[in-house]
């Protein structure tokens, strides 16, 4: 629940020893390589995240998470992402110190609500799951989204790991945009929702230009819209509302443009515009009147990339502190929307985030900065995988849903069996559409409209190389098979399979236009990818030891609304055939990653 009373977890946690328990799981047996997964004997640091010295420098999470909200049970804070058409939707982090955070869930197995999601048609992209509310009130978890489609929902659970309830349906599209957040008075007994109604309801009265941002009231278990709503906020580009009541004074967080060149529309790169963080505060009502305050502006940390949209959070020590998104509107390539954590100093009564640089009332983001709570390990999402275990890692996410007969962790124990299906029709209802939130180049390509694409994020923007092992022994022919790296734009390397049965190692480009390379009459295939900012590069293998450049240097881009991903793909051109099984995936980056014992 997002009710901010001063309630301290006590400091005795911060004293408590602490223990990390290694799972018990099944070690496959395989052949001694130099490039399998290896044991860390120590935490690894890097250019983001904790530093291993009290501080952390930001982007804490420099991955495409965006749109953030989090919250606090207990001695552990929770985090939610949303991640559009990729199944599961709506990633779950953990964190005891609000800097390293662990992948531990997904809110949707499936975004199962609309059948465009499918692996049948492929044609959600950049909508399904966005920006959302995760909240806890009375033992039950919610969490609040709204998909642009489709509208406001809300599911539930008793653990925050699952299983999550069905979704149920609380507004249609035609009355809402985005960005839902709640909130339980707990002395009056009403439940509130704030929405991004942007014009879809507003009057002609209404003179102010910008998105309304409305409250209704819900019924006390959560899943009810009640009225009809209020408006408390219009504003150009207000959205990703939040609402706390801290000592009996109202705030609502709203992101907000300031559009200091109006040729340009919001959220196009314009070094006269920026993306803000505003207060809305009141003592009177969460309805209003309020007073409105510019709290966080971009500043020099980032070369002046817009940052707002997030959640706020208190320490044990009654600091408090701010999560928040960069914004991908600047030439500088994040692969996404990281995740910066900023501190919080109360002034006048106004939460004013990071630090005010140039003494104008108003903060801009940290760099480097101390961690709110010290004691805990240095940790990250999982990336590394061997396949061993019979459920995928949580940092494994399917493009739309997956064919769920078409992907195996067990057929062949140890391997991931990915079997290919046929190709869908370039043709209306498959595929992406070609609208704002998409870029067209290449959309009508085959990799968009192949099921059963597993990828995960990359991992900051500095140095990055992930390896593969492949036994292609099962491909079949026409078709297509290999190593993905992906997010607006794509580029392939893998292994086709001619109508006569003989291999060929290929790279495609993001135009779909392939480079044919040697043949193949091994089983076995080692693919590496390496990333020096955006620009990147492939690498084949056939022992794992030496490796040889194919393809050209490419670059990784932003698009879609995701940043480039690290995965697997496998499809046929002409019909249900053929598989490709993967061994291992490791993957070093720039950034921080657990220690694992010996």
């Amino acid at each position: 629940m997002k009710v901010f009373y001063i309630n301290l977890v006590k400091l005795l946690f911060l004293l408590g020893a602490i223990i990390t328990s290694s799972c018990n799981s099944k070690v496959k047996q395989k052949e001694t390589n130099t490039l399998e997964p290896k044991n860390l004997t120590q935490a690894q640091t890097g250019s983001f995240g904790d530093q291993g010295d009290g501080t952390y420098v930001n982007p804490i999470l420099n991955a495409d998470y965006p749109d953030s909200d989090i919250e606090q049970v207990g001695d552990t804070y929770y985090m939610i992402t949303s991640k559009q058409h990729m199944s599961p939707g709506m990633p779950i982090l953990e964190s005891k110190d609000m800097v390293n955070w662990t992948n531990v869930g997904h809110v949707f197995d499936s975004l199962s609500w609309a059948p465009e999601y499918n692996w049948d048609r492929m044609n959600g992209y950049s909508f399904g799951t966005w920006a959302g509310d995760l909240a806890y009130h009375d033992g039950t978890w919610y969490c609040y989204q709204i998909d642009y489609q489709h509208g406001l929902m809300v599911t539930t659970a008793k653990d925050i790991k699952g299983p999550w309830s069905k979704p149920i349906m609380m507004l249609p599209k035609a009355k809402v945009l985005d960005d839902p957040a709640v909130f339980w008075d707990e002395e009056a007994h009403k439940a509130y929702v704030i929405i991004n109604t942007a014009g879809k309801q507003k009057s002609p009265d209404n003179k102010i230009e910008g998105n309304e941002n409305r409250i209704y009231e819900m019924s006390w278990d959560g899943t009810k819209i009640l009225d009809e709503g209020k408006l408390v906020y219009t504003g150009m580009g207000a959205e990703a509302a939040k609402i706390y009541k801290i000592e009996g004074t109202w705030y609502i967080f709203l992101a907000q443009w300031t559009m200091g060149d109006k040729s340009t529309k919001p959220g196009v790169k314009n070094p006269k515009n920026d993306r803000k963080q505003i207060v809305l505060r009141s003592k009177e009502s969460i309805y209003g009147p309020y007073e409105v305050k510019t709290v966080l502006e971009k500043g020099t940390a980032f070369n002046n990339r817009s940052a707002s949209q997030g959640a706020l959070m208190q320490a044990p020590d009654k600091s408090w502190w701010y999560m928040h998104q960069l914004i991908q509107n600047d030439d500088i390539p994040f692969q996404g929307r990281p995740q910066c954590l900023e501190p919080v100093n109360w002034v006048d009564g106004w939460p004013i985030i990071g630090i005010d640089e140039d003494n104008d009332g108003i903060g801009e983001p940290v760099k480097q900065y101390k961690k709110p709570i010290n004691g805990y390990p240095i940790s990250a999402p999982s990336s590394d995988d061997d396949f061993s275990s019979p459920k995928l890692g949580f940092q494994w996410e399917w493009n739309h849903n997956p064919r769920n007969t078409h992907w195996s962790l067990t057929e062949r124990p140890g391997w991931l069996r990915l079997k290919a299906s046929k190709v869908l029709p370039n043709g209306k209802g498959y595929g992406p559409n070609i609208n704002e939130w998409t870029n067209n180049d290449g959309s009508d390509s085959d990799f968009w409209r192949a099921s059963n694409t597993l990828s995960q994020r990359i991992m900051g923007i500095t140095t990055g190389t992930a390896v593969a092992k492949f036994d292609i022994s099962g491909m079949k022919p026409n078709q297509l098979a290999g190593f993905v790296r992906y997010g607006g734009v794509f580029n392939l390397l893998g292994v086709e399979v001619d109508e006569t049965g003989k291999k060929h190692l290929f790279y495609m480009n993001p135009m779909a236009k392939k480079t044919m390379g040697p043949e193949l009459t091994g089983k076995d295939l080692y693919v590496r990818t390496s990333n020096k900012i955006n620009q990147a590069t492939y690498e084949y293998s056939l022992d794992g030891e030496n490796f040889k450049r194919f393809g050209p240097t490419f670059t990784i881009a932003f698009g879609k609304w995701t940043g480039d991903r690290l995965g697997f793909f496998s499809w046929n051109e002409k019909e249900d055939a053929g598989y490709i099984d993967i061994d291992w995936f490791t993957y070093n980056y720039d950034g921080p990653k657990a220690a694992k014992p010996l």
